[in-house]
């Protein structure tokens, strides 16, 4: 008979989906989610093998939980790790019951410990397709939708194609479906998000698909914002069509500014191509947005380059940015290349810059001081506007007075604490009902 389960998610929203839809399945096959890990009867852990750093707490979270669950519990590995290094994954952990790769169903109890699902290279669906999963109740006004699996860019750097396979672009009928679902169950703002967002239909000859999905996903839900926009995608049209929204919020894959250290990441652009974007993003929507991530320490960095990067964030002034240590990954381009950074090295670089964004990012919150917003709260006495994205940027702590949870409310800043702000009602909640 079905029991309970618990699922832990690590890495990215779009591992956050594929948790979601496991849930639904579950559900669906007679399970309820357990209050903890300690009382389920099936403990899953969905895992991120982005990069080293990655890998290593997808591990420590799977002995955390094998160790916590109750005697009999079965323990499931699921998630990128699991495809990627399924067959070491088992051997290197006997406690785990089944290592199940992409579109491998969970409750599984016979046949081999290891089970490699869609998500290879060639990136094919089969009859369990994560993507086309049904989804369980929200219990956030917000949800994340992700509407492509895979990606057919090949960045220097990252591993991703070599296990999730090339980019599948869902129909738009199929990813509208499910925001009417969630629309229809209390979520106000979705989040699309893919491995390669803007890319979104190209792979079956639907160019520019991106735009209109957008438009109609706004006619259904009061918020709409994109994850993951690579700067060479990044066109006019789709400036608009997000301006339109009134969630001006752009999140720009740069990983550096570099032009010849971009080039030997096999990506796209400069520092001063970047630039020339966020103006003009800014010139079409003055209260726009910006966040960024960032490679420290790729091989052939220099000084020279490292100084570059910051000069950049000086002047770009984003509202949000993430650094990250290079990671060597086998099979990609760049674990071929020589002028290695030292890690002691790459680690300080990140910590500069850090320490530079840190200061800007919360200038721009003071700079917000006095200002009236909408805030979608999203928790007792907590929200957020266009400017923050969910469980990745600052918040906005409504200090007395906050409307229910998934109503949309006019607030006035009063404080700025680092990345959060704390604000005051202005107005009346607006209530569950109507746009912004």
């Amino acid at each position: 008979m079905p029991g309970r389960y618990w699922i832990e998610t690590l890495g990215c929203p779009k591992n956050a989906v594929d948790s979601d839809k496991l849930a639904g399945t579950l559900t669906a096959d007679g399970y309820v989610r357990a209050d903890t890990p300690e009382r389920a009867d099936l403990v899953v852990v969905n895992t991120c093998a982005f990069i080293e750093a990655a890998r290593a707490e997808s591990v420590e979270a799977i002995l955390e939980l094998g160790a916590r669950r109750r005697a009999g519990a079965r323990l499931v590995v699921t998630g990128c790790l699991a495809q990627r290094s399924g067959e070491e994954l088992a051997d290197a952990l006997p406690e785990v019951d089944l290592v199940a790769g992409f579109g491998v169903p969970l409750q599984l109890t016979e046949g081999p410990r290891v089970r490699r699902g869609a998500g290879t290279p060639a990136g094919a669906a089969n009859a369990f397709d994560l993507l086309e999963l049904a989804r369980p109740a929200p219990d956030a006004p917000w949800a994340y939708v992700k509407v492509a699996e895979g990606c057919d860019r090949r960045c220097g750097f990252c591993a991703i194609p070599s296990f999730r396979g090339r980019q599948r672009s869902r129909p738009a009928a199929t990813v509208l479906a499910e925001v009417d679902q969630l629309a229809a169950a209390g979520v106000r703002e979705i989040v699309l998000v893919a491995q390669d967002l803007a890319s979104y239909g190209n792979d079956d000859g639907r160019r520019n698909a991106l735009v209109p999905l957008v438009r109609a996903v706004a006619g259904r839900v009061e918020r709409v914002r994109l994850l993951y926009l690579y700067p060479s995608a990044l066109s006019d049209a789709l400036i608009d069509a997000v301006a339109e929204t009134k969630v001006a919020y752009f999140d720009l894959s740069l990983q550096h500014v570099s032009a010849p250290l971009l080039r030997a990441m096999r990506r796209y652009g400069s520092g001063e191509r970047f630039l020339e974007r966020i103006a003009a993003i800014r010139a079409r929507v003055p209260e726009a947005a910006l966040r960024s991530s960032f490679i420290c320490g790729y091989p052939g960095e220099t000084e020279e380059d490292h100084d570059a990067l910051l000069s950049f964030l000086e002047e770009a002034e984003l509202d949000w940015a993430g650094f990250f240590t290079f990671s060597e990954e086998e099979g990609t381009y760049a674990a071929g290349l020589a002028k290695k950074v030292p890690a002691p090295l790459a680690q300080e670089r990140a910590r500069e810059l850090g320490e530079l964004q840190d200061a800007i990012t919360a200038r721009r919150r003071r700079a917000l001081v006095g200002e009236e917003m909408t805030v979608l709260v999203d928790a007792p006495g907590v929200g957020r506007t266009h400017r923050e994205a969910p469980e990745i940027d600052g918040v906005v702590r409504i200090a007395t007075g906050a409307a229910p949870v998934g109503a949309f409310q006019r607030v006035r800043a009063v404080e700025a604490v680092g990345p959060d702000l704390v604000a005051q009602p202005v107005a009346a909640p607006a209530g569950t009902g109507g746009r912004q």
